[in-house]
Parts: C-alpha cells; sequence; structure tokens
C-alpha cells in the first residue's frame, strides 16, 4: 500500500474536535487529507481508552475516517523495557481495527545500552504477526546526533521512514528537511521518507505560518510522496492559522474545473438528457419564452424533446460566454439532421454548481 499526501497524528483523540468522530472526519476530509495516524497504545497498554469505564475511542473514529475513503494508521510509543508486551499489544490492536499501517515511535529510550536486542525481538514480533501491513518508523531528524538509537534494526523490518523533522526554536524548515534526507540517504537500510513537521508550542517558540509553507514545498520538491504533522489535538483547537494553512494546501495539483456552460454543452452533445438534467438543481426553473417549467423531471423531459425530435445528432458549439460569480450567459449555435440553430441564448443562475434558474432563447431553420 502506498502512503501519500497530507497526513496528521492525533494523540488524544478526546482532544480532537472534542473526541466526535463524525466530527473528526469531516474535518479531515475538509483539510484534504489522504491519511489520519491515531495512537493506538503507550508502552505495554492500550491508548486512548478512558480508564473509568473502559471505552475505546479508536474503533468509532477508525470507521468514521475509513468511510469517507480515509486511510488510517496506528502509532505506538515503544521504550524497549518489554519488548514482547509491546509488540503484542501492537498486533493486537492492529488486528482488532484492522488498521492500514503501524508507526513505531522510539525516540531516548531506546538509546539506552543494549536496546538493539529490544529492537530486534519486538521488530520480528511484528513482522511475523502482521505480514502485510506497512511499518514505519517515527523517530529523530537526524540520525548522526542519535547513534546509539538501532536504525539499521528498526529500518530493516520498516516500509517508511517518518523523522520527526521538527524546528524548534528556529524558522529554518528547509535546511531542517534537506539535511535529514540526506543523512537517511547515506545510511542502510534507506526507505522513502515522509516526515513529519510540528504544530505545537515548545516554550515560547511557535512554528510560523510561512515555516509550514516552506516545509511542504521542499516535500514536493524532494519528490516526497507526502507530509505528516504533530500533532491535531494541539494545532487544531489552538493554532488555526497553522491549521487553515495545512488544509489549504494542495498536495496534488488541482484539476481545473470546467466551467458550468462547458459541462451543459458536453451534456447537449452527448444527446443524454439524463445527463443534462443532472447540471440543474432539484427545484430548478426553466423558462422560455412562451412556458415555465420546475423539477428536474420536467427539465430532463424537456431535454428529452429537444435532443431527440428538435434537434436530433445535434453538434452544439459556444460561440460566446460572459458572466462571473452566480450568473453565466453563453450564446450557441446548432447544426442536426432536422434542422439547425444560429442564434442560441441561454442565462443560468447557479446556486452550489448547479443550475437554478434557466432562460433560453433560440429559433430553428430547416
Amino acid at each position: 500500500m502506498s502512503l501519500k499526501g497530507k497526513g496528521f497524528f492525533i494523540w488524544k483523540i478526546i482532544n480532537s474536535e472534542k473526541g466526535d468522530p463524525k466530527a473528526i472526519a469531516r474535518t479531515a476530509r475538509d483539510a484534504q487529507l489522504t491519511h489520519v495516524i491515531l495512537k493506538i497504545a503507550d508502552g505495554a497498554f492500550p491508548y486512548n481508552v478512558n480508564r473509568q469505564t473502559n471505552e475505546d475511542y479508536v474503533g468509532p473514529v477508525v470507521d468514521a475516517l475509513r468511510n469517507i475513503g480515509i486511510e488510517v494508521w496506528g502509532w505506538h510509543y515503544v521504550y524497549g523495557d518489554y519488548p514482547t508486551s509491546e509488540a503484542n499489544i501492537a498486533v493486537k490492536r492492529m488486528k482488532e481495527f484492522e488498521l492500514s499501517g503501524y508507526v513505531i515511535d522510539a525516540e531516548i529510550e531506546y538509546k539506552e545500552p543494549g536496546k538493539k536486542n529490544a529492537a530486534l525481538a519486538y521488530m520480528k514480533i511484528l513482522r511475523k504477526n502482521l505480514p502485510n501491513i506497512p511499518l514505519a518508523l517515527s523517530s529523530y531528524r537526524f540520525p548522526s546526533f542519535h547513534p546509539q538509537l538501532p536504525w539499521k534494526t528498526f529500518l530493516d523490518y520498516c516500509d517508511y521512514n517518518m523523522p520527526q523533522v521538527y524546528w524548534e526554536q528556529s524558522h529554518n524548515p528547509v535546511a531542517n528537511l534537506v539535511r535529514t534526507v540526506k543523512e537517511f540517504q547515506s545510511i542502510t537500510p534507506f526507505r522513502p521518507i515522509i516526515p513529519t513537521g510540528p504544530t505545537y508550542r515548545a516554550g515560547s517558540w511557535l512554528p510560523a505560518v510561512e515555516d509550514l509553507q516552506k516545509f511542504l514545498d521542499t516535500s514536493k520538491e524532494l519528490k516526497l510522496e507526502g507530509a505528516n504533522f504533530f500533532s491535531w489535538d494541539e494545532c487544531r483547537p489552538a493554532y488555526p492559522d497553522l491549521w487553515k494553512t495545512i488544509s489549504e494546501y494542495a498536495w496534488e495539483k488541482p484539476q481545473q474545473v470546467k466551467d458550468i456552460t462547458e459541462l451543459w454543452i458536453e451534456a447537449l452533445n452527448s444527446g443524454n438528457p439524463e445527463q443534462v438534467a443532472r447540471l440543474y438543481a432539484p427545484n430548478a426553473v426553466h423558462i422560455t419564452s412562451t412556458r415555465s417549467i420546475q423539477g428536474t423531471t420536467d427539465i430532463q423531459d424537456w431535454y428529452k424533446y429537444l435532443l431527440k425530435q428538435l434537434l436530433p445528432n445535434g453538434k452544439f458549439t459556444i460561440t460566446g460566454i460572459s458572466g462571473a460569480g452566480n450568473s453565466r450567459s453563453i450564446n450557441w449555435i446548432c447544426k442536426s439532421e432536422k434542422a439547425n440553430v444560429s442564434n442560441g441564448r441561454d442565462t443560468f443562475g447557479i446556486i452550489n454548481e448547479k443550475i437554478a434558474y434557466h432562460y433560453s432563447f433560440f429559433s430553428t431553420k430547416s
């Protein structure tokens, strides 16, 4: 499975949209996220579970996100003191929620002597029990600063590398990200990098809007498949400008949206009355010099008459367009098997990208 686009880590579900699964899904969709990474375990214990009631917050959020096509991964902070127990809880949670991928957050504890053996034991259990699940490592940005961490042991079993590119106390995301990628390219094994940027406060420091813009731009310039941010539960309620910057950033170049007039002409040329009627709001009104009709059923019937009897196999061509916003005027001509039109003139009133009001004028010549 290939992970692409923008993603967000969620640490505490209850602090993300007040724990409302539907609101989390809706917000993720509006932010154009492709994936969300939920904390599912800490050490040897499940996480995002209410200790008083045993309510598990993870499942409903997974379902809500998955229902709208957003990929859901789990992440787990590990210590390495009880690697078998940590691996077992990871496997249990991953299988319980059928998550798409798993992220290992290994930091300072794994720099302690002897932790290489713990990492190996842990990773072997994961890979044996989750053979088809992509695994990712989330740790420090510069491996040269942390040689004690068993990088190779983790990455040997991973499919992705998600370094924490946190430029705390500075505003130089480009230099940090470029160096991170170069350092990981120089060690073995190299895994595709999906970096994680900061959206939290550290003392008096907070990343700037410009920092996040540059971080995303540089991720794309380096041809990385995606970028993550940490964490939703701090960023979204406290720093709306940071959230807005990420939300509005188009990871993929948006496809050029065709104007309603172009869609209308294309639908006419398809000869399919139903296709034309789909461009209209349910209670749309269509007016000519002789009559008014309302509703897509009557409008579709009128287009059936136009395209099948009056101008069968017609070739419609735009000769002029004017207007903007919620109003358009279009001039058009048509040549058909039965008759021609040289003076077509229509005006559209548009609401929510649908035609709500339509005035038509044209005359036919044999």
